[in-house]
């Protein structure tokens, strides 16, 4: 020690370090702190994030998507210039395979009668036979969901709503706004992304299915002219059942559209070759009823007496006549096997 104040208490730099060493009230660096506190909210990541997931699996099955695409188009194509009987007859196939896959389990023959005369059975689900007749609508014609989809899907937030509840304007508004935001992926890529959001959405409600895969096939087709919609279960609903992630999905999805659009064109085919040779057979016969039947055959899959009355304006004994003579001919024939409420469909 010293007494002179000028001097400095220490002039080494080893004993400077020791000295600071000895600090105990400094606080230590800051890498070293033990990291205590409780992890705080975390900023969530925005809806249209998973954009992005969809834009990398659309990349790397290019190829796939590409084919599909291909196979859309050409449906498109012949729709364009088929008779406009053949929309209405793929879109009742469609929607009668989409009520199996959603649970309501509605047959050709009961949508028929339900959607050309609004006929059901004590046995039928009247909301199920609405919730299908609503997808005939909508796969056979109107405006797309991108339009408007309240009005696509008839469905509107009641006039008293209370505060707690959460408007259905909103919850579209949110999937409406991804679906905006991933206009630069292919029409087909964005019905997969929208179908798998659809509940997350909270659009989800009973008979969501249906709806969420009508939407779907008319977002698929939204480039068309002549293809309405896009079938997703004629080939079976496996494109529609799927899960994981959009890497996984849309492969599966791809597989499911492929196979349907497949079915669809072979159902067109069969109409076709059915037309042809039953407007060679029926050339002889005279009057109306003969050229509104075949109509009627191309566009519904199945036919019952009173619906064809209803379909064609025609009378109840000419329809019976002609039917007698078409099954005669070989050029339709009865699938119920009853005396009464028979039902008839294409012999090909």
């Amino acid at each position: 020690m010293t007494d002179d104040f000028d001097d400095p208490f220490i002039t080494i730099e080893e004993d400077e370090e020791a000295h600071e060493e000895d600090l105990w009230f400094l606080p230590g660096p800051l890498e070293e702190e033990p990291d205590d506190l409780l992890p705080g909210p975390r900023a969530e990541p925005p809806d249209t994030a998973v954009i992005d997931d969809w834009a990398k699996a659309e990349g790397v099955h290019a190829a796939r998507l590409a084919r599909v695409s291909g196979r859309i188009g050409a449906l498109d194509d012949r729709l364009l210039r088929g008779p406009e009987g053949w929309r209405h007859r793929l879109a009742l196939i469609e929607a009668a395979d989409l009520s199996w896959f959603s649970g309501d389990r509605v047959s050709s023959d009961r949508l028929a009668l339900w959607v050309s005369m609004r006929l059901s059975g004590a046995q039928d689900d009247p909301n199920a036979l609405a919730r299908v007749g609503w997808a005939v609508r909508r796969l056979t014609g109107g405006p797309g969901p991108m339009v408007d989809l309240a009005a696509f899907l008839d469905r509107r937030d009641p006039e008293i709503i209370e505060d707690s509840a959460e408007r259905f304007e909103d919850r579209s508004g949110g999937w409406l706004d991804v679906m905006a935001a991933a206009v630069d992926l292919h029409p087909i890529t964005r019905a997969c992304m929208g179908f798998h959001l659809w509940s997350l959405a909270g659009l989800g409600q009973q008979g969501d299915q249906i709806e969420a895969a009508v939407t779907a096939s008319r977002i698929a087709a939204s480039d068309g002219t002549g293809a309405i919609f896009a079938p997703l279960a004629m080939g079976g609903a496996g494109g529609l059942r799927i899960s994981g992630l959009p890497l996984e999905r849309l492969p599966h999805w791809l597989d499911g559209m492929n196979s349907a659009i497949l079915s669809a064109m072979r159902v067109l085919d069969d109409t076709e070759r059915w037309a042809a040779r039953a407007e060679s057979d029926m050339a002889h016969l005279s009057g109306r009823t003969p050229v509104a039947l075949r109509k009627a055959f191309s566009q519904w899959p199945l036919v019952s007496a009173p619906m064809a009355e209803s379909v064609t304006g025609a009378s109840r004994a000419a329809i019976q006549r002609n039917l007698a003579w078409m099954e005669e001919s070989g050029l339709i024939r009865e699938v119920t096997g009853q005396g009464r409420f028979r039902i008839w469909t294409l012999e090909n």
